[in-house]
């Protein structure tokens, strides 16, 4: 089986944060969304994988060569946004016959049983039910739970079954073709070639998909999301106040720290993941993630998302109050 990435968009929505680092590399609870991705595949016994890059591609592939080199790992270049769908056919090249493929968006983290899933037979489609599924890909299924239909961001969605980007294709050539023939109709939606049209098409020839539930699901392609996510997956780190020692500092669990910090007279946590060699003085954080490198004094955040080599300096003022005063700093 071969996993498929598809990690080159730009990350729009979490600008300023994109224009320097690709969207998969920003970290979450310690580490990059695209290594949550790749140890999660690893775990399940994956070990050939075929990353789509693009837009700051070449730091991506340096990461994974860098810290993954027992993997198969190979990179194909999408030039420009053209979807999805157009992204999986690049690699089309890549895949033998008759290979089963696991594909799985590189902004997408998901918590479902991988190593079960990969042993299922057929093909399988991630979902889960959402509030407002207008946003996403959405699939009807039958009360057997085949898949009926699938259809991207509909503006009257006939169910609140999501995509989460999490898909088992054990008939690959069959969406590969379907793919070409997308591509040589020119058939977008929304003005991308999508995955989701390349399943219609299979689906409309017969070919049958199930699905499979996932107990959490984090598109993390939102500040809001990355943070929600880092909080949950701190939760299950095995890392107390006791781990740390830093001077006239408290620190609340979960957080995650990095090698190399200097952190001094601070309150860290909760849910607070801080890069590797950054620098903490006079500063109260929670709900946060401080980049690699990062360099904050006199400050306090919450819910926030401080980029790599960022620095950030606050107030610093001694006072000297008399009686009946009211001062105001915001």
């Amino acid at each position: 089986m071969k996993a498929i990435i598809p990690v080159a968009g730009i990350g729009t929505r979490l600008r300023p944060h994109t224009h320097t680092q690709p969207k998969a590399l920003i970290p979450i609870a310690g580490k990059p969304i695209l290594a949550h991705i790749t140890e999660y595949l690893i775990e399940a016994s994956i070990n050939d994988f075929v990353f789509i890059i693009g837009y700051l591609g070449d730091k991506i592939e340096q990461y994974i060569q860098q810290h993954y080199p027992n993997i198969n790992a190979q990179f194909v270049i999408q030039t420009s946004g053209k979807g999805v769908g157009h992204a999986i056919w690049l690699a089309k090249n890549l895949v033998l016959p008759k290979e089963e493929l696991l594909i799985i968006f590189g902004d997408t983290i998901i918590d479902a049983d991988l190593k079960s899933i990969v042993k299922m037979e057929g093909n399988w489609i991630g979902l889960k039910k959402v509030e407002d599924p207008r946003f996403f890909g959405v699939a009807e299924i039958d009360k057997v739970g085949n898949i009926l239909k699938v259809v991207e961001k509909p503006s009257i969605p006939k169910s609140n079954y999501a995509l989460v980007g999490a898909f088992k294709i054990k008939d690959s050539q069959q969406l590969l073709e379907a793919l070409d023939t997308n591509l040589a109709k020119k058939l977008k939606t929304y003005g991308e070639f999508t995955l989701t049209d390349a399943i219609m098409e299979m689906i409309n020839q017969g070919l049958n998909f199930n699905h499979f539930m996932v107990d959490n699901w984090f598109d993390c392609g939102k500040k809001e999301v990355l943070l929600e996510t880092n909080s949950l997956l701190l939760k299950k780190l095995i890392q107390t106040a006791s781990s740390h020692n830093f001077e006239n500092t408290i620190i609340i669990p979960p957080v995650f720290i990095g090698e190399g910090c200097k952190i001094s007279n601070s309150i860290i946590g909760p849910n607070v993941s801080i890069g590797e060699n950054a620098i903490l003085n006079y500063a109260t954080i929670k709900e946060s993630i401080i980049g690699p490198f990062a360099q904050i004094e006199f400050a306090i955040l919450h819910r926030s998302l401080i980029g790599n080599d960022a620095l950030l300096k606050g107030m610093s003022q001694s006072l000297n109050i008399g009686d009946s005063t009211e001062i105001n700093f915001g």
